[in-house]
């Protein structure tokens, strides 16, 4: 980071201030932009994967669930599912109503509601692979641009998180220890480079500013 800032703060000081401000802001949305796509491709700035989260067990409902999914529709549907399997926050079972193997979220649904004798005497599918249990992304929500934010001033440009969401990625960023919730067990989460520049991130702005020199 020292080089391309101390390449770019060179470059920079022959732009006049309304040329250095616009061209801060268009290389911090071009980090925030680089951040957000190799975040969501799991992926160091070296290019080595994220360390994998551990596996969590997935363990068998032994009873159907009938719900309003999900939070935040208008008019949430009422879904009967059985035969599912769950681990961590999400759960996979046969949907009645649509026919099919389907993924929900825990922390989605409405309200359970009760079982009908209609409801126990429907089909209730196949038993669904355990390999089947989606595993979503890491940090879906952290790098979206509510939380990692990008901006600039006369003098630099930035992309990266504060306020709570900081709070939440710096144990990830550095490698270090964290309660898992409020009053939850210390956990200790192994490095996960958040916000750091690829070789491509760097060949990237030095270009933006290479252009402002030479339109």
């Amino acid at each position: 980071m020292g080089e391309i800032a101390r390449l770019a703060s060179a470059m920079l000081a022959h732009l006049t201030p309304a040329e250095r401000r616009r061209t801060l802001r268009t290389m911090a949305r071009a980090i925030q932009k680089g951040q957000r796509t190799r975040i969501a491709a799991q992926k160091e700035p070296d290019g080595a994967p994220f360390v994998p989260r551990k596996k969590k067990p997935v363990k068998e409902g032994s009873h159907p669930l009938r719900f309003l999914y999900p939070k935040g529709e208008d008019k949430p549907r009422v879904c009967l599912v059985k035969r599912w399997v769950h681990a961590g926050k999400a759960f996979t079972g046969f949907d009645v109503e649509v026919g099919k193997m389907r993924t929900f979220d825990w922390d989605k649904i409405v309200r359970y509601l009760p079982m009908t004798p209609a409801d126990e005497a429907k089909p209730a599918g196949p038993t669904p692979k355990r390999g089947r249990v989606r595993s979503k992304a890491m940090f879906r929500k952290l790098r979206g641009a509510r939380y990692l934010k990008a901006g600039a001033s006369s003098e630099e440009a930035w992309a990266g998180f504060d306020g709570r969401a900081a709070k939440v990625a710096r144990p990830h960023q550095d490698g270090g220890e964290d309660n898992a919730g409020p009053g939850g067990r210390l956990i200790r989460y192994p490095r996960r480079t958040l916000i750091g520049l690829t070789p491509a991130d760097r060949e990237k702005l030095t270009e933006l500013v290479i252009g402002e020199l030479h339109p």
